[in-house]
């Protein structure tokens, strides 16, 4: 190889390798990836005991956060069943995930059946309720959709919504969008990475 040709390779290998470095660096989830997202920063909503919560109570736990509601047939208790059985497969680590659930139905999610619902599945579980008139705007900020779709009586209605979930690492930051039906292994496996680099 001749002078020429080694300076023109030298660039193209260093380049290469600059880029395997940034690969390797980079944690490989399985949910999408939000790093930087500029939605779904913070909530204050209140929990099924009265007290009023952010994502700052939850500094120093991975939080995943899922929007439903209690009467919700599969999507609902089929994730949040799943964000249990996460929990279990990281063994210890698992205490250091809190799972977030808010509900889309006010109206007849009151304090009291959510914290009965949440108890189904894992009692370290946390329910928020917004006020109806708060809805709008989280939807807007979490950038879900959710709609009422009447029943046969006023009360029997269900209610349309987005399926996935959004996953906080421990210093509060939006960092995944896990879609629904992912599976506890694969979120089990991102909520690793993130406890790891906390």
């Amino acid at each position: 190889m001749d002078r020429r040709s080694f300076l023109r390779t030298v660039p193209a290998i260093a380049a290469g390798a600059l880029i395997a470095s940034c690969t390797q660096d980079k944690p490989q989830f399985k949910a999408v990836d939000l790093t930087g997202a500029d939605y779904a920063r913070d909530f204050q909503l209140v929990d099924f005991d009265g007290r009023p919560r952010s994502l700052k109570d939850f500094r120093g736990r991975a939080v995943v956060l899922f929007f439903g509601y209690t009467q919700c047939p599969d999507v609902c208790p089929t994730t949040l069943s799943e964000v249990a059985e996460a929990k279990r497969l990281l063994g210890p680590d698992g205490a250091k995930v809190q799972a977030v659930f808010i509900t889309l139905d006010p109206e007849r999610d009151t304090p009291e059946v959510l914290k009965a619902y949440m108890a189904n599945f894992d009692p370290a579980f946390l329910a928020l309720r917004p006020a109806p008139a708060q809805l709008p705007e989280l939807a807007k900020e979490f950038k879900i959709y959710y709609k009422k779709v009447d029943g046969k009586t006023p009360t029997s209605y269900t209610m349309d919504h987005s399926a996935a979930s959004y996953v906080y690492d421990p210093r509060g930051r939006l960092r995944l969008y896990t879609r629904y039906g992912t599976g506890p292994e694969a979120l089990a496996s991102d909520l690793k990475l993130l406890l790891g680099d906390a």
